[in-house]
């Protein structure tokens, strides 16, 4: 019923709006045609008007992103139905498209989602975090599009456009100063003629941390953030059919820790709470074991993209786009969420990527088409090194002195006494430490093919395919010593297993055929309705580790199967008068659906959970109520999980997905007014919404967070011509408390930790141009 009522309401919306799309868009003129609706996009790698793309696609423009006062992808997601970025750290993004989430850290396990930044596949997870500084506009394309963007767009793919040099010489700077001693400087330099041109711009945020660390170990403050990047691209045109566009890009990280806080034990400040102080202590040899003496993270990524367009005839182009990616991040985390030396723990993740794509496309008035090839390699490690001592691990992990407890109600940790107590005086302290290595190096080959048909001026027929070979090899290093204080284990973390100096591996093969269909039909030359079937692809996972067979150390290996989905929309997009607007409906069947576990030895592991469904609606609507005046709105509705009854893995039957509100919502109006003399009145407030998501697959309400509503708001005043701009915002205007995450590590040792989300943040900037 709930099913009927969803869709029979969105078609009658869609009629509706259409009919009245039909009946008044000729009679309007371009003047109040909606701005939304002009946005040129390349998602079919043509470029074309957003309203004329037969897919659901959410497009920002750099312009809007700046009226909006978004300063990173994470709180971009909030603006486009469908789409939800968890930024947990720099280093770990979590990216939920449709309510299907990306984020796994495994060097062994394919994406969901495809992160394009200009024209390159940047998806591994750890390599994925881009400032979006400087950009052109952001593209979201929802669905499985591999066709367009690869095997890895199983539910969708974004794309990020930096800004091209263009002719001229022009500037701007901006400075801001905030709250937490929030400090930004960025702009960029762009000078060049209609042959040659080249743009540097540059963006450096520092803030402190919003989450006091009671431990005085600890120097650098959770949540600080100091970040810079620096993009220099170039565009040469030696002919006018001729274009090369070459771009460099350096993104560093030198961030405090994430406050993973314990949902269990008190600190001496108080009882657990996520929205207080925390102490989280970290590993005493945290230098020498983990590889930095504090909590935080230090990353470092270099990309560089050459992308060369030949204009062959009038109707056909030639164009390929070549990019390099190297990823180098060093995260320490407190997993226990507390004062002791528990579960300390830190993550290297470094890796390569190389990218190739020779792409031919047709245009003329009755067809489009574009058909080519696509190499893609990456060879990446996640090492997992662990520090504890093990008098206090086997305390809090299974209280073997009764009595003793871990962390009492002051906050003081108790477990520390524990080593003294098991050695009888002894021994104060033992220390532990332990390490895994995931690897793999995986290749993708493919050919692709997408054709339009254009019978009469308002149907449009398209057809594609992409067929694609996979190699994908793994590795598994694991040094496991046996705990002194209790020599008959084989380690001190359960199901931990020493591959005795070994490196094992493992490789598979697959390969895969990727199709998808679409059908426009204008109804108007600003109106259309359109459907799509297109069917999406996760790789099968070669998941190896290890496994004690007779005594003796073998590679434990699981292959995973592909997880396939197939994805059945029809939407609606256009204008009618001053209103500008989308509207989509879907349903997608999964199989195979893949699910990451966080293991009690610190591991995430993928299995299949079965079947699974997902049933949508996503809207979103302008009005240009007067040229001064735009009032904006989106929604979107999920009913998805993994399907009830399911004997595959009963574990997870009826879950919904993780990360998953059901409910999304945003809207808000900007005005933009002149005020004479060449200075105008600018203002954006905007209101948030997200129902319930649930953090952890299976779905457990300690691991929840309710609905959460947020307001935001930019402001200021532009004056000599818009030379000078003077800006304010507010983030989370009622300071509103709720959880980014929670679980975690720690939650698979059954001591959930949870991590506050930003509280209000506010400061003003002062941009100048020339």
């Amino acid at each position: 019923m709930n099913i009927k009522l969803i869709v029979s309401t969105a078609l009658t919306s869609s009629l509706f709006f259409a009919n009245a799309a039909f009946a008044q868009a000729e009679a309007q003129s371009d003047s109040l045609y909606n701005d939304r609706n002009t946005i040129v996009v390349t998602a079919q790698k043509i470029e074309q008007k957003l309203v004329d793309v037969p897919i659901t696609i959410s497009a920002v423009t750099g312009e809007r992103i700046r009226e909006l006062g978004i300063s990173d992808l994470d709180e971009l997601s909030a603006y486009v139905p469908g789409l939800n970025i968890q930024e947990q750290s720099a280093n770990n993004p979590g990216v939920v498209i449709r309510g299907i989430t990306s984020d796994s850290g495994s060097s062994q396990q394919g994406p969901r989602v495809t992160l394009y930044y200009n024209g390159i596949d940047i998806s591994r997870s750890r390599g994925s975090y881009q400032a979006i500084y400087d950009l052109e506009r952001v593209e979201v394309i929802k669905g499985p599009q591999a066709t367009l963007f690869g095997t890895a767009s199983a539910v969708g793919a974004i794309s990020l456009i930096s800004a091209k040099p263009q002719p001229g010489v022009s500037a701007q700077l901006t400075a801001g100063y905030g709250n937490f001693n929030q400090t930004l400087l960025g702009g960029y330099l762009n000078s060049g003629d209609e042959t040659i041109a080249a743009r540097i711009a540059f963006e450096w945020r520092k803030r402190d941390g919003y989450v006091e660390n009671l431990n005085p170990s600890q120097t650098r403050e959770l949540y600080e953030q100091d970040q810079l990047g620096l993009r220099l691209s170039v565009r040469w045109k030696p002919s006018d059919r001729v274009t090369v566009d070459l771009t460099g890009t350096y993104d560093r990280q030198r961030n405090g820790g994430t406050p993973f806080v314990s949902g269990t034990f008190a600190t001496t400040a108080g009882p657990a709470n996520p929205f207080g102080k925390a102490n989280l202590g970290g590993s005493p040899l945290s230098l020498s074991v983990l590889g930095a003496a504090e909590l935080g993270l230090d990353r470092d990524v270099y990309d560089a993209n050459l992308t060369v367009a030949v204009e062959l005839t009038d109707d056909l182009t030639f164009t390929t786009v070549n990019g390099y990616r190297d990823f180098n991040s060093l995260e320490i985390f407190d997993a226990d969420g507390t004062a002791a030396w528990y579960l300390e723990f830190a993550e290297l993740a470094k890796g390569w990527q190389v990218s190739h794509e020779g792409r031919f496309s047709y245009q003329s008035s009755a067809i489009r088409a574009s058909a080519g090839w696509n190499v893609f390699k990456e060879d990446g490690i996640q090492a997992v090194p662990f520090s504890s001592e093990e008098g206090t691990f086997l305390q809090c992990a299974a209280n073997v002195v009764p009595g003793l407890g871990c962390i009492n109600a002051a906050g003081v940790v108790t477990a520390a006494q524990a080593t003294a107590l098991l050695s009888r005086g002894l021994l104060t302290q033992v220390p532990y430490s332990s390490e895994f290595i995931n690897g793999g190096v995986n290749t993708a080959y493919s050919v692709f093919a997408d054709a339009t048909w254009i019978p009469t001026p308002s149907l449009e027929l398209t057809a594609g395919a992409r067929y694609v070979w996979e190699d994908r090899e793994s590795t598994f290093f694991a040094r496991v010593p046996r705990p002194a204080l209790n020599p008959a284990a084989f380690s001190l973390i359960p199901n931990q297993i020493d591959t005795a100096g070994q490196t094992f591996r493992a490789s598979d093969k697959s390969n895969a055929f990727l199709p998808r269909f679409n059908v426009l039909y204008r109804l108007s030359d600003k109106t259309n309705v359109f459907a799509t079937v297109s069917k999406g692809r996760r790789s099968p996972v070669v998941q190896l580790g290890a496994a004690r067979v007779a005594g003796l150390p073998q590679p434990g290996l699981q292959s995973v199967p592909e997880e396939t989905v197939w994805n059945y929309e029809v939407g609606l997009k256009g204008a009618a008068g001053p209103v500008s607007g989308s509207l989509g409906v879907y349903y997608q069947k999964y199989d195979g659906f893949q699910v990451s576990v966080v293991q009690p030895d610190g591991r995430t592991l993928t299995q299949s959970a079965g079947t699974a469904t997902n049933l949508g609606v996503e809207a979103e609507v302008a009005i240009r109520a007067t040229d001064w005046l735009q009032v904006f709105g989106n929604v979107g509705y999920i009913d998805g999980g993994i399907d009830e009854n399911n004997t595959f893995a009963p574990t997870f039957s009826g879950a919904r997905f993780r990360l998953q509100p059901e409910w999304q919502a945003a809207g808000g109006f900007t005005i933009d007014a002149p005020l004479g003399g060449g200075a105008r009145f600018f203002m954006t407030p905007s209101i948030t919404y997200r129902s319930k998501i649930f953090f952890e697959l299976p779905n457990n309400p300690r691991t929840s967070q309710e609905a959460v509503t947020l307001v935001n708001i930019r402001g200021g005043v532009a004056f000599a011509d818009d030379k000078y701009e003077l800006s304010a915002f507010m983030r989370n205007v009622t300071d509103k408390n709720y959880l980014l995450d929670a679980g975690n590590t720690g939650g698979a040792f059954g001591i959930p930790t949870l991590i506050p989300g930003e509280p209000r943040f506010f400061g003003a900037a002062f941009t100048a141009r020339f």
